[in-house]
């Protein structure tokens, strides 16, 4: 008898990646909007402010706060955003001057107070903070990647090193962290010296342990003018992308639907989702067209039909798994029986091999991107066929094989996603390496961010409650010893009923959360390093914010023990998300 394949088997090569540090999560001054996501949403809506009344830089105070007075208005959010607000609006009416200075004639000014005070060895000397590269806090990362960029970086306080420097005539630009207090004092310097700059706000103005959204000091390091996509705005290009998915559009791409198979497979396509992939491809197009107001028919139908395949794995999921919600609704089999929604699953898997052959590209464009669509579902169902032959003899398995399944089973979606974009526009050939590499660390941080988002006791139905490999559980069961263990090694055995409000407790106790945090901080640094290799400046440009606001919605419920004392002894309702400006304009 032939042995059965160990379904966790690791590659010789595989390994996990080194530790990526995690800012000590603290809740943002009241001066901010509190989620990451509602941060993006303010800079979104002063982005439009800024392209359609242009005011031009350097602005005094005064001139500052009466165009923040008039976002806020437009924005109906609370007048204590405006001294942020403020700083953004600086802040863009500088990016273009800012963009067309190069890397090295730019100054990068970073907070000591971004450290672990209490634990960090570094130095300091006449020019400030002198980095031991201990890798416990975000500044080594931000050092080691400006100045390979050929930027000037100093850690330190207030603004006469500054301003000498900018007197020698070595520095055109500056980007600065720092707190509100500090950066409304700069702004009468700036406005004097008309430097270009950016500044980027810490969360909060205690001096001690600081937060920062990490991924906009990034976009600041690395704007260029080089990047043609720099202007466009993401979120317009999603609810374009959300427009196709409407009756009438699907029917526009896809024909008229011939039956009641069909209508269901369409229904299940409109479902809700965040359409990733198909932002993914357009993506693509995006960079390599900067210029192109209206994205081509055929696009729609490659983005389209990768949708095809991620609705039709999530069908077949659901009934592997015996979920019974998806999207916070009854999953396809639940509604309608698994022989339904199981011929429902095949048939999208039709359509999308359907819309790709009938791309109007040549031959071989048609043949290569079949091809890689093929690859990504052989290489997705082993992925899925590794959990489910776990299940027939579950045992407790490392973090490492649990990512290698996460890498089989997630990661395939992103890589065809981008490859299809890239085979359409005929870039493939230059950057398909990079690519594979992005995708494959981006899909393996989707999957951890799921994960965490499952660690709290309220979720809904999720891979703990499911007993199914989860890098959480993973994690636990490597750093628990005697009660504890044991009853991990039940959960992993299938042998005891989950219990998320434990489960939860034990990962919090033994740090697992902490951990996975990096994990899923070290693939997002891991994909974003890949793009490095990339010469497209625009495609680099773009799959870095793309990549940044994959992950922006990520909100922890209760992951962080500060927040959480902190909403037992003041409970705070959860705020309304900020409206979009109206008439956003296509840059």
């Amino acid at each position: 008898m032939t042995p059965s394949p160990n379904p966790t088997k690791l590659d010789a090569a595989a390994r996990l990646p080194r530790p990526t540090p995690v800012q000590t999560w603290r809740p943002p001054s009241p001066k901010f909007p509190p989620t990451p996501a509602q941060r993006s949403q303010v800079l979104q809506a002063v982005r439009h402010y800024v392209a359609e009344f242009n005011p031009v830089a350097p602005l005094s105070l005064p001139e500052l706060k009466t165009h923040a007075a008039r976002v806020v208005a437009s924005l109906q959010c609370p007048s204590a955003y405006s001294d942020f607000i403020s700083v953004l609006i600086n802040n863009e009416s500088w990016r273009e001057q800012l963009a067309a200075v190069p890397y090295h004639r730019r100054l990068l000014l970073l907070p000591k107070c971004l450290r672990v005070e209490d634990q960090c060895p570094a130095s300091f000397d006449d020019f400030g903070l002198v980095c031991k590269q201990c890798g416990r806090c975000p500044l080594q990362e931000l050092i080691g990647g400006a100045e390979k960029l050929g930027y000037a970086v100093l850690v330190a306080e207030g603004s006469a090193v500054v301003m000498s420097l900018l007197q020698s005539g070595r520095i055109d630009a500056v980007i600065g962290v720092s707190c509100l207090s500090v950066l409304e004092k700069a702004f009468p310097h700036m406005q004097a010296a008309a430097v270009p700059g950016a500044a980027i706000p810490l969360l909060q103005g205690d001096c001690h342990d600081t937060n920062v959204d990490l991924d906009w000091v990034w976009e600041y390091i690395y704007l260029t003018a080089d990047d043609q996509t720099r202007r466009l705005d993401l979120s317009h290009l999603r609810q374009q992308i959300e427009g196709w998915f409407t009756a009438p559009s699907l029917e526009n791409l896809m024909g008229p639907a011939e039956d009641q198979t069909e209508l269901l497979a369409r229904e299940w396509l409109m479902r809700a989702g965040k359409r990733w992939r198909p932002l993914l491809t357009a993506a693509v197009f995006q960079a390599t067209h900067p210029h192109d107001l209206e994205l081509p028919t055929d696009l729609k139908r490659v983005a389209l039909a990768i949708e095809c395949f991620h609705k039709a794995s999530l069908i077949h999921d659901d009934i592997e798994d015996g979920d019974a919600l998806r999207y916070h609704q009854s999953t396809l089999h639940a509604e309608h029986g698994i022989p339904v929604a199981l011929n429902v699953g095949d048939f999208l898997i039709g359509e999308g091999y359907r819309l790709l052959a009938n791309v109007s590209s040549p031959p071989e464009i048609r043949a290569a991107m079949t091809a890689a669509a093929a690859a990504g579902h052989r290489e997705l169902c082993r992925g899925q066929g590794a959990e489910l032959l776990w299940t027939r003899n579950p045992v407790p398995l490392s973090p490492l094989q649990v990512i290698e399944i996460f890498r089989r089973k997630t990661a395939p979606a992103f890589e065809v996603a981008l490859h299809l974009g890239a085979l359409y526009t005929g870039t493939h050939p230059d950057c398909a390496e990079v690519l594979q590499s992005y995708s494959r660390a981006l899909g393996i941080a989707f999957q951890i961010r799921d994960d965490l988002e499952d660690l709290h006791a309220d979720a809904p139905a999720n891979d703990i409650d499911g007993r199914r490999p989860s890098l959480l559980l993973a994690v636990a069961f490597e750093r628990a010893l005697g009660e504890d263990r044991e009853f991990l090694e039940q959960l992993w055995r299938r042998q005891s009923p989950p219990s998320a409000a434990k489960v939860e407790s034990l990962c919090r106790k033994l740090e697992a959360d902490l951990r996975c945090r990096q994990f899923l901080e070290s693939y997002k640094d891991q994909a974003l390093r890949s793009l490095v290799a990339l010469e497209n400046p625009s495609l680099k440009g773009l799959l870095r914010r793309v990549a940044s606001r994959i992950f922006d919605d990520l909100h922890i419920q209760g992951w962080c023990r500060e927040q959480q004392q902190a909403q037992r002894a003041q409970p705070v309702p959860a705020p309304d998300p900020l409206p979009p400006p109206a008439n956003p304009p296509t840059a």
